[in-house]
């Protein structure tokens, strides 16, 4: 009963994430909120920081719990989903017409139609020339209607998830954008890679950090987010971030995947963040392209604050 009332505050606001997310924190929200609620609640002004803000899940909950976040901060490397913040933020009534647009002509179509549709659209996007409008617009045309709503690109950094097969998918939802887009005139929008959001580390800030989480086999490696990828190497760099913001008198709480779904033995979280805090959480995963390879898996969240974590 206690988790029903917590989920409820959880989802009661308009604003939330306007794409498809692989990977998405919306069912970990409870989760990070138990980690992370005595900090903010006793906080009195806090700035708060996603240096990997993907669909923004985690920021659109906690900007409408937390009113004494006073600074907000987001970064990604993907331009194109930086751009699609941006138009949401500063122009969302003419990205609104636009998908309008497009959803209206889509719907029209029959599959085979809409296939060639989406192909000719996905071509147009990874010309890569678009206005920001135009960017946006196909971002979530692409998103609402591409295989599982993933976000993947090839070497070249082109997108090449292939076309969905939903019969009535919402590709203009009015009503979150305009809540989005209101909740993000608070929000200062970083393109880049993390590490940029070093310079704003120091009291009262708090990180949280969602990276291309790590594959737990070399199979389930298909989510490229950007053309170099997010390997082993990157996932030791981000913990010396997390050093360098934690003596920075930084608060941070971080998540991924955690290795001992497959083997046990595997330690390689364990070993890297050992002098922070680990806490293992349930979630369920659907990306799978075998059903029954999909449900419930551990995750891990990792934090500095200790007195949070347990």
């Amino acid at each position: 009963m206690e988790f029903l009332k917590h989920m409820n505050r959880l989802y009661k606001y308009p604003a939330k994430p306007f794409i498809k997310w692989v990977g998405g924190k919306t069912q970990l929200l409870d989760d990070i909120r138990e980690n992370i609620c005595s900090y903010l609640s006793n906080s009195k002004e806090v700035t708060y920081i996603e240096p990997f803000v993907g669909g923004g899940a985690v920021l659109f909950w906690i900007l409408q719990e937390y009113p004494n976040i006073t600074r907000a901060i987001i970064n990604d490397i993907n331009k194109e989903l930086i751009c699609t913040y941006r138009v949401i933020k500063y122009d969302v009534e003419q990205l609104i017409i636009e998908l309008s647009k497009i959803q209206k002509e889509y719907l029209l179509l029959d599959n085979f139609e809409r296939k060639k549709y989406f192909l000719c659209k996905r071509d147009i996007f990874n010309k890569k020339d678009n206005s920001d409008i135009d960017t946006a617009a196909l971002f979530i045309f692409l998103n609402r209607t591409c295989f599982n709503g993933l976000y993947r690109v090839n070497s070249k950094g082109d997108f090449n998830v292939p076309h969905g097969k939903y019969a009535n998918p919402k590709i203009c939802d009015e009503e979150t954008l305009r809540a989005d887009s209101s909740i993000l005139q608070r929000v200062e929008i970083l393109c880049g890679d993390f590490s940029q959001t070093g310079k704003y580390a120091g009291d009262n800030v708090l990180y949280y950090f969602d990276p291309p989480y790590r594959p737990l086999t070399k199979t389930s490696a298909f989510t490229s987010y950007t053309k170099n990828g997010f390997d082993d190497a990157e996932q030791v760099r981000l913990r010396d971030f997390c050093t360098f913001i934690t003596k920075q008198n930084s608060s941070f709480l971080s998540s991924n995947s955690d290795p001992q779904n497959i083997d046990d033995k595997d330690k390689f979280f364990d070993n890297l963040y050992q002098q922070f805090s680990i806490k293992r959480v349930t979630a369920t995963r659907n990306i799978n392209s075998k059903v029954n390879a999909r449900g419930s898996v551990s995750e891990i969240l990792i934090s500095n604050v200790t007195n949070n974590i347990y």
